[in-house]
């Protein structure tokens, strides 16, 4: 038997015999078979130990790799949910676009000729009022020729009708009656302009150009609110109606400057952009962006600010139809409208349309 087991006993083993006999010389040949099959079972449950820790260690890196699995699966279904909604919300939006459009025709129709009786009417009275008021001034002038008694009783009827009380008042009356015949035919002329909002023809345009002409147009409306700052990218033409396409660059910044109404001094920028890959189709997009420094949209209203008649402005300053004209406008380009708003600091827009279109309907 060799003096020196440490090779041949299991190390653990081997410093317990060490330690209570001192050493493996003076055990008998019985007890060093007896340690020597102790040993191998040492070595044998330790190598079973690294097996099993093996063992656990794959099964660890498997579930991890089957968690993973999971969370992208969970990921991607909700992704999938997300835009399952986007796409069932859009459906929705133009489902109520279309039905919308077609009572704002019906509307539009039944309005139109009874307030052109009316308009027409009014204007005549008011040109009779200023007729009437005319011959009056006449009359007056002409009364000191009276009898004493004819103007004692034109006095007398001047004072029980209130007469200069009326000369006063009917031309305020007549004007006043105007303003609201004109704010009717504007919204008859909206109405129209909504359930209409398919009618043109598809061409080649600068949206550059476009977007320069309808800053013009809104100048008034803008340059004592906002001071306009331009970023544009550099944009290929794009296949579009453009004088839709102004109106919903149009409507986007009268929307900007309103919301700047009372206010310090904002300012309203104008960014374009060209992506050669849509997130969506692929093909190639152009972006363009409507950002204010106004007051922001409360997070209640975000829901609904593409909804036909909804608005936040006061009575008489908007009909409600802007953004759902912008929004059916969009749509028929087969593009997208987005919006970001932090009340106190701001609202963006963001308008995506396709280069080319895939499908032109006219």
């Amino acid at each position: 038997m060799n003096d020196n087991p440490r090779g041949e006993l299991h190390p653990v083993l081997l410093r317990q015999v060490l330690r209570h006999c001192g050493g493996v010389a003076q055990l008998s040949e019985e007890m060093l078979r007896l340690l020597a099959s102790v040993s191998a079972e040492y070595e044998r449950a330790e190598r079973d130990h690294q097996l099993a820790a093996r063992a656990l260690d794959q099964m660890s890196i498997e579930l991890n790799e089957r968690n993973e699995t999971l969370r992208r699966e969970r990921d991607e279904q909700a992704a999938l949910a997300e835009r399952l909604e986007e796409a069932h919300n859009q459906l929705l939006q133009s489902e109520k676009m279309a039905s919308i459009g077609q009572l704002a025709a019906g509307v539009a129709h039944e309005i139109n000729n009874p307030i052109g009786y009316v308009n027409s009417n009014l204007k005549s009275l008011a040109a009779y009022a200023d007729d009437l008021l005319a011959i009056l001034a006449a009359y007056e002038a002409a009364e000191a020729e009276l009898p004493a008694a004819a103007r004692e009783a034109l006095l007398a009827l001047r004072q029980r009708l209130d007469l200069d009380y009326l000369k006063s008042d009917l031309p305020t009356m007549l004007e006043e009656s105007q303003e609201g015949i004109d704010r009717v035919r504007k919204i008859v002329q909206d109405l129209k302009d909504f359930s209409h909002a398919d009618e043109g023809s598809f061409v080649w345009a600068d949206v550059h150009a476009g977007i320069d002409s309808t800053l013009n147009i809104v100048a008034n409306e803008v340059k004592y609110k906002a001071d306009v700052v331009r970023e544009y990218g550099t944009l290929p033409e794009i296949e579009c109606i453009p004088s839709q396409l102004n109106q919903v660059v149009m409507n986007l910044l009268v929307n900007a400057a309103q919301a700047m109404s009372g206010e310090p001094r904002g300012t309203i920028t104008v960014r374009t952009g060209f992506l050669e890959t849509g997130a969506e189709s692929g093909a190639a997009s152009v972006w363009i962006e409507v950002a204010d420094t106004g007051s922001g949209i409360a997070p209640e209203h975000l829901a609904r600010i593409f909804d036909p008649f909804f608005t936040t402005k006061p009575v008489g300053k908007g009909t409600g139809l802007g953004l759902s004209l912008s929004y059916g406008i969009v749509q028929k380009h087969h593009g997208h409208i987005e919006v970001d708003s932090v009340q106190g600091r701001g609202t963006r827009f963001r308008i995506s349309l396709p280069v080319r279109q895939a499908q032109v309907t006219p």
